[in-house]
Protein backbone atom coordinates (compact mmCIF):
# COMPACT_ATOMS: atom_id res chain seq x y z
CA UNK A 1 0.00 0.00 0.00
CA UNK A 2 1.78 2.78 -1.80
CA UNK A 3 -0.22 5.36 0.07
CA UNK A 4 0.24 4.28 3.33
CA UNK A 5 2.34 6.83 6.29
CA UNK A 6 2.14 9.36 4.10
CA UNK A 7 0.52 13.29 3.02
CA UNK A 8 0.08 15.52 0.21
CA UNK A 9 -0.63 18.91 0.32
CA UNK A 10 -0.15 19.75 -3.50
CA UNK A 11 3.20 19.75 -3.61
CA UNK A 12 5.83 17.12 -3.43
CA UNK A 13 4.91 14.47 -0.47
CA UNK A 14 5.30 14.32 3.07
CA UNK A 15 6.04 10.99 4.76
CA UNK A 16 4.66 11.20 8.04
CA UNK A 17 6.97 8.37 9.18
CA UNK A 18 10.02 9.77 8.42
CA UNK A 19 9.11 13.29 9.54
CA UNK A 20 7.85 11.64 13.14
CA UNK A 21 11.81 10.24 12.97
CA UNK A 22 13.36 13.72 11.95
CA UNK A 23 11.30 15.66 14.64
CA UNK A 24 12.84 13.16 17.80
CA UNK A 25 16.30 13.66 15.95
CA UNK A 26 16.05 17.23 15.73
CA UNK A 27 15.60 17.02 19.76
CA UNK A 28 18.68 14.63 20.30
CA UNK A 29 20.88 16.82 18.53
CA UNK A 30 19.72 19.92 20.50
CA UNK A 31 19.82 17.79 23.55
CA UNK A 32 23.62 17.55 23.03
CA UNK A 33 24.24 21.27 23.79
CA UNK A 34 23.42 20.89 27.26
CA UNK A 35 25.21 17.73 27.32
CA UNK A 36 28.00 19.64 26.24
CA UNK A 37 27.87 22.20 29.10
CA UNK A 38 27.95 19.99 31.42
CA UNK A 39 30.82 17.67 29.63
CA UNK A 40 33.33 21.27 29.96
CA UNK A 41 31.59 22.54 32.95
CA UNK A 42 32.85 19.37 34.99
CA UNK A 43 36.11 19.69 33.43
CA UNK A 44 36.37 23.04 34.40
CA UNK A 45 37.67 24.63 37.78
CA UNK A 46 34.53 25.19 40.02
CA UNK A 47 34.71 29.12 40.24
CA UNK A 48 34.27 28.92 36.51
CA UNK A 49 31.73 26.71 35.72
CA UNK A 50 28.96 28.83 35.43
CA UNK A 51 31.05 30.45 32.38
CA UNK A 52 31.50 27.61 30.46
CA UNK A 53 28.14 26.38 30.71
CA UNK A 54 26.52 30.12 30.25
CA UNK A 55 28.32 30.16 27.18
CA UNK A 56 27.20 26.15 25.61
CA UNK A 57 23.71 27.79 26.52
CA UNK A 58 23.94 31.20 24.94
CA UNK A 59 25.03 29.46 21.77
CA UNK A 60 21.57 28.07 21.61
CA UNK A 61 20.07 31.07 21.90
CA UNK A 62 22.32 33.56 19.56
CA UNK A 63 23.22 31.10 17.12
CA UNK A 64 19.84 30.02 16.44
CA UNK A 65 18.80 33.53 15.86
CA UNK A 66 21.50 34.24 13.69
CA UNK A 67 20.75 30.78 11.57
CA UNK A 68 17.12 31.92 11.44
CA UNK A 69 18.21 35.41 10.17
CA UNK A 70 20.62 34.52 7.57
CA UNK A 71 22.76 31.69 8.64
CA UNK A 72 20.16 28.83 6.87
CA UNK A 73 20.71 30.92 3.64
CA UNK A 74 24.27 31.45 3.56
CA UNK A 75 24.50 27.77 3.67
CA UNK A 76 21.71 26.27 2.20
CA UNK A 77 20.14 28.68 -0.14
CA UNK A 78 20.71 28.91 -4.20
CA UNK A 79 24.58 28.51 -4.60
CA UNK A 80 26.46 31.61 -5.53
CA UNK A 81 29.30 29.93 -7.35
CA UNK A 82 29.25 27.13 -5.34
CA UNK A 83 31.02 29.13 -2.77
CA UNK A 84 28.14 30.93 -0.54
CA UNK A 85 24.63 30.44 -0.24
CA UNK A 86 22.24 33.48 -1.49
CA UNK A 87 21.13 35.48 1.84
CA UNK A 88 17.81 36.14 -0.11
CA UNK A 89 16.98 32.43 -0.80
CA UNK A 90 15.34 31.88 3.15
CA UNK A 91 15.69 34.78 4.96
CA UNK A 92 14.02 35.00 8.48
CA UNK A 93 12.86 31.45 7.12
CA UNK A 94 11.09 33.05 4.57
CA UNK A 95 9.93 30.90 1.16
CA UNK A 96 10.69 27.90 3.58
CA UNK A 97 7.63 24.95 2.65
CA UNK A 98 5.63 23.87 5.45
CA UNK A 99 3.44 21.81 3.91
CA UNK A 100 6.00 19.84 1.77
CA UNK A 101 9.58 18.73 1.30
CA UNK A 102 12.24 21.66 0.36
CA UNK A 103 13.13 20.79 -3.90
CA UNK A 104 15.31 22.38 -6.15
CA UNK A 105 14.60 25.25 -7.42
CA UNK A 106 15.34 29.11 -7.68
CA UNK A 107 15.69 29.41 -4.19
CA UNK A 108 18.07 26.43 -3.33
CA UNK A 109 19.95 23.34 -5.28
CA UNK A 110 18.49 20.78 -2.84
CA UNK A 111 16.09 17.76 -2.79
CA UNK A 112 15.23 16.96 0.39
CA UNK A 113 12.64 14.64 0.31
CA UNK A 114 9.53 13.62 2.20
CA UNK A 115 10.31 15.92 5.62
CA UNK A 116 8.71 19.72 5.85
CA UNK A 117 11.42 22.06 4.38
CA UNK A 118 11.16 23.85 7.59
CA UNK A 119 11.93 20.91 9.82
CA UNK A 120 14.73 20.61 7.65
CA UNK A 121 16.18 24.19 8.52
CA UNK A 122 15.69 23.51 12.44
CA UNK A 123 17.69 20.18 12.14
CA UNK A 124 20.72 21.81 10.67
CA UNK A 125 20.24 24.25 13.37
CA UNK A 126 21.02 22.55 15.78
CA UNK A 127 24.37 21.26 13.75
CA UNK A 128 25.01 25.30 13.79
CA UNK A 129 24.45 25.72 17.34
CA UNK A 130 26.98 23.02 18.78
CA UNK A 131 29.49 23.49 16.50
CA UNK A 132 30.63 26.89 17.76
CA UNK A 133 29.77 25.34 21.34
CA UNK A 134 32.40 23.05 20.78
CA UNK A 135 35.22 25.34 20.51
CA UNK A 136 34.63 26.84 23.88
CA UNK A 137 36.64 23.68 25.58
CA UNK A 138 39.32 25.18 23.81
CA UNK A 139 39.97 28.55 24.96
CA UNK A 140 37.92 27.69 28.38
CA UNK A 141 38.47 30.44 31.55
CA UNK A 142 39.65 32.82 28.86
CA UNK A 143 37.41 34.95 27.04
CA UNK A 144 35.04 37.68 27.98
CA UNK A 145 31.46 37.52 27.56
CA UNK A 146 30.47 40.24 25.49
CA UNK A 147 33.49 39.60 22.32
CA UNK A 148 32.23 35.70 22.74
CA UNK A 149 28.75 36.44 22.26
CA UNK A 150 30.05 38.71 19.29
CA UNK A 151 32.92 35.83 18.03
CA UNK A 152 30.87 33.07 18.08
CA UNK A 153 27.57 34.64 16.34
CA UNK A 154 30.22 36.01 13.12
CA UNK A 155 31.81 32.89 13.53
CA UNK A 156 28.55 30.95 12.40
CA UNK A 157 28.33 33.33 9.59
CA UNK A 158 31.66 33.47 7.98
CA UNK A 159 32.94 30.07 8.73
CA UNK A 160 30.25 27.89 9.69
CA UNK A 161 27.94 28.88 6.75
CA UNK A 162 30.76 28.90 4.24
CA UNK A 163 32.08 25.43 4.92
CA UNK A 164 28.63 23.56 5.31
CA UNK A 165 27.61 25.43 2.01
CA UNK A 166 30.79 24.02 0.09
CA UNK A 167 30.19 20.56 1.58
CA UNK A 168 26.32 19.70 1.89
CA UNK A 169 24.57 22.86 0.18
CA UNK A 170 25.55 22.51 -2.80
CA UNK A 171 28.51 24.25 -3.14
CA UNK A 172 32.11 23.03 -4.84
CA UNK A 173 33.59 20.61 -2.57
CA UNK A 174 30.02 18.85 -2.70
CA UNK A 175 30.21 19.06 -6.73
CA UNK A 176 34.08 17.61 -6.72
CA UNK A 177 32.87 14.87 -4.87
CA UNK A 178 33.60 15.35 -0.76
CA UNK A 179 31.47 12.71 1.35
CA UNK A 180 30.94 13.76 5.06
CA UNK A 181 28.15 12.22 6.12
CA UNK A 182 27.25 14.00 9.63
CA UNK A 183 29.40 16.38 10.12
CA UNK A 184 33.42 15.29 9.73
CA UNK A 185 34.13 18.41 7.81
CA UNK A 186 31.79 20.29 8.65
CA UNK A 187 31.45 20.44 12.20
CA UNK A 188 34.53 18.84 13.75
CA UNK A 189 37.10 20.10 11.51
CA UNK A 190 35.65 23.24 11.33
CA UNK A 191 35.25 23.45 15.19
CA UNK A 192 39.17 21.82 15.97
CA UNK A 193 40.96 23.80 13.71
CA UNK A 194 39.24 27.25 14.23
CA UNK A 195 39.90 25.92 18.77
CA UNK A 196 43.81 25.68 17.23
CA UNK A 197 43.32 29.38 16.24
CA UNK A 198 41.95 30.69 19.23
CA UNK A 199 44.58 29.15 21.30
CA UNK A 200 47.47 30.68 19.58
CA UNK A 201 45.62 34.15 19.78
CA UNK A 202 44.72 33.89 23.31
CA UNK A 203 47.45 32.09 25.00
CA UNK A 204 47.78 30.14 27.80
CA UNK A 205 45.04 29.90 31.20
CA UNK A 206 46.23 31.59 34.07
CA UNK A 207 46.71 28.49 36.51
CA UNK A 208 48.33 28.36 40.02
CA UNK A 209 51.38 26.45 40.29
CA UNK A 210 49.28 23.58 42.09
CA UNK A 211 48.41 21.22 39.44
CA UNK A 212 45.39 19.85 41.19
CA UNK A 213 44.24 23.37 39.30
CA UNK A 214 44.40 21.23 36.08
CA UNK A 215 42.14 18.94 37.92
CA UNK A 216 37.96 18.02 36.55
CA UNK A 217 36.26 19.85 39.11
CA UNK A 218 33.19 17.86 39.01
CA UNK A 219 33.73 13.66 37.60
CA UNK A 220 30.30 13.07 37.71
CA UNK A 221 29.27 16.48 35.76
CA UNK A 222 31.68 15.09 32.95
CA UNK A 223 30.35 11.46 32.75
CA UNK A 224 26.66 12.98 32.66
CA UNK A 225 27.41 14.94 29.97
CA UNK A 226 29.26 12.29 28.06
CA UNK A 227 25.77 10.25 28.34
CA UNK A 228 24.35 13.08 27.07
CA UNK A 229 25.94 13.67 23.60
CA UNK A 230 26.33 9.73 23.20
CA UNK A 231 22.40 9.57 22.99
CA UNK A 232 22.46 12.66 21.16
CA UNK A 233 24.80 11.37 18.68
CA UNK A 234 22.08 8.64 17.53
CA UNK A 235 20.07 11.76 16.36
CA UNK A 236 23.35 13.70 15.07
CA UNK A 237 24.46 10.68 12.63
CA UNK A 238 21.44 8.41 12.62
CA UNK A 239 19.59 11.49 11.86
CA UNK A 240 21.75 12.24 9.02
CA UNK A 241 20.04 9.73 6.65
CA UNK A 242 16.88 12.19 6.70
CA UNK A 243 14.71 9.48 6.51
CA UNK A 244 14.03 6.35 8.86
CA UNK A 245 15.62 3.46 6.82
CA UNK A 246 18.57 1.00 6.79
CA UNK A 247 21.07 4.43 6.00
CA UNK A 248 19.86 5.67 9.94
CA UNK A 249 19.86 2.23 11.33
CA UNK A 250 23.66 1.54 10.19
CA UNK A 251 24.81 4.67 11.31
CA UNK A 252 23.82 4.62 14.49
CA UNK A 253 24.86 0.98 15.01
CA UNK A 254 28.21 2.18 13.63
CA UNK A 255 27.61 5.38 16.34
CA UNK A 256 27.85 2.93 19.09
CA UNK A 257 30.62 0.83 17.67
CA UNK A 258 33.10 3.14 17.16
CA UNK A 259 32.16 5.03 20.68
CA UNK A 260 32.48 1.63 22.78
CA UNK A 261 35.72 0.37 21.06
CA UNK A 262 37.38 3.81 21.36
CA UNK A 263 36.50 4.33 25.07
CA UNK A 264 37.81 0.91 25.40
CA UNK A 265 41.18 1.62 23.61
CA UNK A 266 41.82 4.34 25.17
CA UNK A 267 41.27 3.02 28.44
CA UNK A 268 43.76 0.28 27.93
CA UNK A 269 46.19 3.08 26.31
CA UNK A 270 46.23 5.23 29.84
CA UNK A 271 47.04 1.80 31.53
CA UNK A 272 50.21 1.54 28.68
CA UNK A 273 51.44 3.98 30.09
CA UNK A 274 50.90 4.26 33.49
CA UNK A 275 47.73 5.45 34.46
CA UNK A 276 44.96 4.08 36.68
CA UNK A 277 41.77 4.14 34.90
CA UNK A 278 39.47 6.67 35.30
CA UNK A 279 36.44 7.85 34.54
CA UNK A 280 37.45 11.26 32.83
CA UNK A 281 39.32 9.14 30.76
CA UNK A 282 36.94 6.87 29.79
CA UNK A 283 34.37 9.59 28.32
CA UNK A 284 37.09 11.38 26.49
CA UNK A 285 37.93 8.29 25.19
CA UNK A 286 34.34 7.49 23.66
CA UNK A 287 33.45 10.96 22.40
CA UNK A 288 36.89 10.89 20.21
CA UNK A 289 35.18 7.72 18.43
CA UNK A 290 31.84 9.35 18.21
CA UNK A 291 33.64 12.15 16.39
CA UNK A 292 35.54 10.03 13.98
CA UNK A 293 33.21 7.71 12.77
CA UNK A 294 30.84 11.01 12.41
CA UNK A 295 31.42 11.48 8.52
CA UNK A 296 31.71 8.31 7.84
CA UNK A 297 29.00 6.82 9.98
CA UNK A 298 26.55 6.39 6.70
CA UNK A 299 28.77 5.08 4.07
CA UNK A 300 30.95 2.03 6.22
CA UNK A 301 30.30 -1.53 7.41
CA UNK A 302 29.63 -2.00 11.21
CA UNK A 303 33.54 -4.15 11.04
CA UNK A 304 34.92 -0.97 9.41
CA UNK A 305 33.31 1.06 12.45
CA UNK A 306 34.78 -1.08 14.96
CA UNK A 307 38.41 -0.53 13.07
CA UNK A 308 37.59 3.56 13.00
CA UNK A 309 36.61 3.22 16.71
CA UNK A 310 40.24 1.63 17.29
CA UNK A 311 41.72 4.71 15.31
CA UNK A 312 40.41 7.04 16.58
CA UNK A 313 41.33 6.33 20.06
CA UNK A 314 45.65 5.90 18.78
CA UNK A 315 45.41 9.06 16.75
CA UNK A 316 43.44 11.55 19.15
CA UNK A 317 45.20 10.11 22.49
CA UNK A 318 48.73 10.76 20.94
CA UNK A 319 47.34 14.55 19.02
CA UNK A 320 46.14 15.54 23.02
CA UNK A 321 49.95 14.37 24.40
CA UNK A 322 51.38 16.50 20.72
CA UNK A 323 49.50 19.64 21.40
CA UNK A 324 50.24 19.31 25.14
CA UNK A 325 54.38 19.08 24.24
CA UNK A 326 53.63 21.51 22.30
CA UNK A 327 52.64 24.02 25.01
CA UNK A 328 49.59 24.98 23.71
CA UNK A 329 46.75 25.25 26.27
CA UNK A 330 43.90 23.29 24.60
CA UNK A 331 41.84 23.29 28.22
CA UNK A 332 39.38 20.71 27.32
CA UNK A 333 41.06 18.63 24.34
CA UNK A 334 39.13 20.04 21.36
CA UNK A 335 41.72 20.03 18.88
CA UNK A 336 43.05 17.07 19.55
CA UNK A 337 39.56 14.99 19.85
CA UNK A 338 37.02 16.75 17.45
CA UNK A 339 39.57 18.64 15.01
CA UNK A 340 41.99 15.30 14.41
CA UNK A 341 39.31 12.77 15.21
CA UNK A 342 37.13 14.39 11.89
CA UNK A 343 40.21 14.84 10.02
CA UNK A 344 41.00 11.40 10.37
CA UNK A 345 37.25 10.52 9.87
CA UNK A 346 36.85 11.90 7.07
CA UNK A 347 40.31 10.67 5.05
CA UNK A 348 39.07 6.88 6.32
CA UNK A 349 35.54 7.96 4.40
CA UNK A 350 37.88 7.41 1.02
CA UNK A 351 39.66 3.92 2.29
CA UNK A 352 36.40 2.44 4.00
CA UNK A 353 33.43 3.15 2.36
CA UNK A 354 31.31 0.59 1.01
CA UNK A 355 28.33 1.16 -2.09
CA UNK A 356 25.83 -1.18 -1.11
CA UNK A 357 25.99 0.91 2.24
CA UNK A 358 24.22 3.47 0.78
CA UNK A 359 24.17 3.27 -2.39
CA UNK A 360 24.87 5.99 -4.94
CA UNK A 361 27.21 8.16 -2.85
CA UNK A 362 30.66 7.24 -1.34
CA UNK A 363 32.53 4.46 -3.07
CA UNK A 364 36.19 3.42 -1.43
CA UNK A 365 38.93 3.83 -3.70
CA UNK A 366 42.37 6.40 -3.59
CA UNK A 367 41.15 8.72 -5.26
CA UNK A 368 37.75 9.43 -2.69
CA UNK A 369 40.59 9.37 -0.54
CA UNK A 370 42.87 12.06 -2.36
CA UNK A 371 39.85 14.52 -2.52
CA UNK A 372 38.80 13.55 1.20
CA UNK A 373 42.34 14.57 2.24
CA UNK A 374 42.10 17.73 0.41
CA UNK A 375 38.86 18.77 1.31
CA UNK A 376 39.59 17.95 4.81
CA UNK A 377 43.21 20.53 4.53
CA UNK A 378 41.64 23.07 2.75
CA UNK A 379 38.99 23.81 5.06
CA UNK A 380 41.16 23.36 8.26
CA UNK A 381 43.68 26.14 7.17
CA UNK A 382 40.37 28.43 6.43
CA UNK A 383 39.06 27.79 9.70
CA UNK A 384 42.29 28.31 11.74
CA UNK A 385 43.01 31.53 8.95
CA UNK A 386 39.59 33.06 9.15
CA UNK A 387 39.09 32.49 12.80
CA UNK A 388 42.31 34.18 13.71
CA UNK A 389 41.18 37.17 11.66
CA UNK A 390 37.73 37.25 13.41
CA UNK A 391 39.72 37.35 17.05
CA UNK A 392 42.59 39.78 15.95
CA UNK A 393 39.88 41.91 15.48
CA UNK A 394 37.94 41.71 18.24
CA UNK A 395 41.08 42.18 20.42
CA UNK A 396 42.02 45.44 18.34
CA UNK A 397 38.35 46.98 18.95
CA UNK A 398 37.36 45.44 22.53
CA UNK A 399 39.64 43.31 24.53
CA UNK A 400 38.83 39.66 24.50
CA UNK A 401 40.58 38.25 27.90
CA UNK A 402 39.88 39.61 31.06
CA UNK A 403 42.63 40.72 33.20
CA UNK A 404 44.59 37.53 34.28
CA UNK A 405 43.98 38.22 38.12
CA UNK A 406 40.17 37.77 37.02
CA UNK A 407 40.25 34.45 35.51
CA UNK A 408 40.33 31.77 38.66
CA UNK A 409 36.44 34.04 39.61
CA UNK A 410 35.14 33.95 35.99
CA UNK A 411 31.31 32.94 37.34
CA UNK A 412 31.54 35.98 40.38
CA UNK A 413 33.31 38.46 37.85
CA UNK A 414 31.11 37.81 34.59
CA UNK A 415 28.14 36.70 36.15
CA UNK A 416 27.16 37.48 39.25
CA UNK A 417 26.86 34.09 40.18
CA UNK A 418 28.34 31.04 42.11
CA UNK A 419 28.28 27.08 40.72
CA UNK A 420 28.58 26.16 44.15
CA UNK A 421 26.73 28.22 47.77
CA UNK A 422 27.23 26.58 51.09
CA UNK A 423 24.53 27.48 53.29
CA UNK A 424 26.02 26.78 57.13
CA UNK A 425 24.48 25.54 59.68
CA UNK A 426 24.06 27.76 62.91
CA UNK A 427 26.39 25.51 64.47
CA UNK A 428 28.97 26.23 62.08
CA UNK A 429 28.52 29.65 62.45
CA UNK A 430 28.24 29.64 66.23
CA UNK A 431 31.45 27.39 66.10
CA UNK A 432 33.01 30.22 63.94
CA UNK A 433 31.89 33.22 66.22
CA UNK A 434 29.99 34.40 63.27
CA UNK A 435 26.75 33.95 65.28
CA UNK A 436 25.83 35.05 69.33
CA UNK A 437 24.46 32.87 71.74
CA UNK A 438 22.33 34.12 74.67
CA UNK A 439 20.78 32.14 77.37
CA UNK A 440 17.59 33.09 79.27
CA UNK A 441 18.45 33.81 82.80
CA UNK A 442 19.38 29.99 84.99
CA UNK A 443 16.15 29.10 86.71
CA UNK A 444 15.38 26.33 89.05
CA UNK A 445 13.98 24.06 86.30
CA UNK A 446 17.59 22.57 84.86
CA UNK A 447 19.16 22.10 81.79
CA UNK A 448 16.18 21.28 79.51
CA UNK A 449 15.09 24.76 79.92
CA UNK A 450 18.12 26.39 79.05
CA UNK A 451 18.40 24.55 76.29
CA UNK A 452 14.95 25.54 75.16
CA UNK A 453 15.71 29.20 75.87
CA UNK A 454 18.80 29.34 74.03
CA UNK A 455 18.54 32.02 70.92
CA UNK A 456 20.62 32.80 67.65
CA UNK A 457 21.08 35.41 66.76
CA UNK A 458 22.70 35.92 63.09
CA UNK A 459 24.08 38.95 62.14
CA UNK A 460 22.93 40.80 59.23
CA UNK A 461 25.09 39.49 56.23
CA UNK A 462 26.75 36.43 57.69
CA UNK A 463 25.17 34.03 55.64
Amino acid sequence: PGGLGHASCGGAMIHSGDTAFMFVCTGMVQFMTPGLAFFYGGLVRSTNVVSIMLQSFAAIGFVFVAWYVVGFSLAFGRSMGGFIGNPTSFPFWCHLPVHESLESGINTNLDVPNIPGVLFAGYQGMFAVITPALMTGAFADRMRWLPYIIFVSAWMLVVYAPVCHWVWGGGWMGNWGCWDFAGGIVVHVSSGFSALACLRVLGKRNLPEDPVAKEPHNVPFVALGTAMLWFGWFGFNGGSSLKADGIAAVAAMNTQIAGSVSMTAWLLLEAFIGKKPGLVGACVGAVAGLATITPAAGYVTVHSAFGIGLIASVVCFACVFLIQRADLDDALDVWGVHGMGGFTGTILVGALAKPYINPGTAERSFELVGIQSVCAIIVAVYCFVVTSIILFILDKTMKIRLPRKYEDALDAVMHGEQAYITHKSSENLLANGVVESSESDSSDTGDDKKAAARRLKISAGAV
